[in-house]
């Protein structure tokens, strides 16, 4: 490992922080995952265990813009206005007296898919099943560049004794779909620097993050390690990486599970900050509120979408907020 990637700041090493100040949006959602701040004030989110795409609204209500089945996982918004998404085919699920958590594929499992949702109407339409004749296993997090194509990983699924192999596909504008990284431990999620040119990658089992410097739209300017790209941060701990956000600073926010943070890394791979989070599955971040300085959170375990004021602006993303 490079000095970058094991880089820990004096503010991350200091002590055990207390947690930071939220509101609670609402709560009442059934896995959620994937937010996405729309201009309106509402959030979008996904519900795995229900395979619902929501709308929250600011004071807090739900309302299912479309029913999707799987477990829709990750969502974003399109160059056509419509919202695109991550479905993992679906899992089996226990609620215990820490909350809803899966347990496994779904026992209809077939398959993962890439959809797309109209939210005017709610109509929604399947993209993507597979990639060279290759099942789509379980689609996780996606990102738009610039070009109105997409990144997404594809997470795999985890079995009794074996999980799937996977990668990072991109779907180009023109409807075709190319698998680009492969393998990957665990990809989840994925963002791009502030200038497209850095493909950030994060793999939940290892809890590292990788950078893949960019070739132009869908390719990848490879260098000689396993995967092509550099190693940019491995977090400390027994944390998994789980989605991820880009903040205008070009800094990445990382939602991170079973030791719950928001933890900041910077693009030279330096562990700026860690702020702990109260759920246990502390999934997703996105941005948005007034000049993009409201971090969305989503509290999976618990089922609660938080908000926290963020000390510099989000990244804006293409076709929703640039």
């Amino acid at each position: 490992m490079n000095g970058a990637a094991s880089s820990v700041s004096d503010a991350a090493r200091a002590g055990a922080p207390s947690l930071p100040a939220f509101r609670e949006v609402t709560r009442g959602l059934r896995f959620p995952e994937g937010p996405v701040a729309l201009q309106d004030g509402s959030v979008l989110v996904v519900e795995l265990a229900s395979g619902n795409l929501l709308r929250v609204a600011p004071d807090g209500g739900k309302s299912v813009v479309a029913h999707l089945g799987g477990a829709p996982n990750g969502a974003a918004i399109g160059p056509d206005g419509r919202c695109y998404i991550c479905n993992n085919g679906g899992a089996a699920w226990i609620e215990d007296e820490r909350g809803l958590h899966p347990n496994g594929p779904a026992p209809d499992y077939a398959g993962g898919r890439i959809q797309r949702v109209d939210l005017g109407t709610g109509a929604a339409e399947t993209l993507f099943t597979e990639c060279d004749g290759i099942m789509l296993k379980a689609p996780n997090d996606l990102v738009f560049d610039a070009a109105g194509g997409f990144w997404f990983t594809d997470y795999g699924k985890a079995r009794a004794r074996d999980m799937d192999r996977t990668g990072v596909l991109y779907a180009d504008a023109g409807g075709g779909l190319t698998e680009v990284l492969f393998p990957m431990e665990k990809p989840n999620g994925i963002g791009l620097s502030p200038d497209d040119r850095t493909l950030y990658v994060a793999e939940t089992v290892t809890a590292r993050l990788w950078a893949f410097d960019l070739d132009g739209p869908g390719r990848i300017a490879r260098r000689d390690t396993p995967n092509g790209g550099r190693l940019l941060a491995t977090l400390p701990g027994a944390c998994g990486i789980d989605s991820l956000a880009v903040d205008s600073a070009g800094n990445i926010c990382l939602a991170t599970i079973f030791e719950p943070s928001i933890t900041v890394v910077s693009p030279s791979g330096e562990i700026l900050r860690r702020l702990p989070m109260p759920d246990r599955f502390t999934t997703n971040i996105a941005f948005g509120g007034p000049d993009l300085r409201t971090a969305y959170v989503t509290q999976s375990l618990t089922g609660r979408l938080l908000a926290l004021e963020w000390p510099v602006p989000g990244l804006g993303l293409h076709w929703l907020n640039r």
